[in-house]
């Protein structure tokens, strides 16, 4: 079972090595590894061709102007090749060498499975050791309950993405969720909860780095409800979703 790695960067020099390096030292090798680069001016595209050589061809990368993450997403799906995608943002990082090894032993376990989902830290990010919050995702719920798992902790059999569609480039902040819903709430795709912490994210994302954005986020996930013909309450729902999170956070 192949696993596709997608990982789009813009201007990542600063965190892409450690996201590179997390990759590079999985125990599963049977994966290939995608480098979306939105044509960065820094020094993100010579620190992804340093790396090139260390994966023995299982890396590729394509550096071009996109039209934002979720486009340079969708550009990476074009070109995968693998049986499971999964996505990791150029400033998150495996936390577990084994953490590939452990997503594929369930799928090899449940074979009609769609997708894999766990747990994932935030961490601080100029200090990827000091952990600032736990997402533990825990069983699936509906979504309308604030429940949904942390993206970069998803693995979706690619052939889902040919059936149900990809990234939806109306949503700016949101996207991810939106895909997230559409795929198991709409479609019912099955999905596997695997009570490991597999990926750190550092702080700091387009989606929760200021309020404006938080708030923006909320609307978008509530019209992503609507255009996929699924209730929730408008008014409760952001409070159902934000609540839980607060409660996440390490003292």
């Amino acid at each position: 079972m192949k696993i596709s790695i997608i990982t789009v960067a813009y201007n990542s020099a600063s965190t892409i090595r450690d996201t590179i390096e997390s990759v590079l030292a999985q125990t599963y090798q049977d994966i290939e590894y995608i480098l979306v680069d939105g044509d960065s001016y820094d020094n993100t595209l010579a620190i992804i061709k340093e790396y090139e050589p260390k994966f023995d061809g299982r890396l590729r990368w394509v550096s071009a102007k996109d039209k934002g993450i979720y486009d340079a997403m969708n550009n990476g799906l074009a070109i995968v090749t693998g049986d499971v995608v999964a996505i990791l943002n150029s400033d998150d990082v495996y936390c577990d060498a084994c953490a590939l090894e452990k997503v594929v032993s369930v799928f090899k376990k449940h074979e009609q499975l769609d997708s894999v989902y766990a747990d994932m830290v935030y961490v601080s990010h100029d200090d990827t050791s000091r952990i600032v919050r736990r997402w533990t995702t825990g069983l699936q719920r509906p979504f309308k309950t604030g429940w949904h798992p942390a993206h970069p902790t998803m693995y979706i059999k690619r052939e889902l993405f040919a059936k149900y569609g990809n990234y939806n480039l109306e949503f700016k902040l949101a996207s991810d969720f939106e895909l997230m819903l559409r795929f198991l709430e709409k479609h019912k795709m099955s999905t596997y909860y695997l009570k490991e912490t597999l990926v750190s994210m550092r702080l700091g994302g387009a989606s929760n780095k200021n309020l404006r954005n938080i708030l923006s986020q909320n609307i978008e996930c509530v019209r992503a409800f609507r255009i996929n013909g699924l209730k929730v309450n408008p008014i409760l729902y952001p409070w159902f979703r934000i609540l839980p999170k607060l409660l996440q956070f390490v003292k």
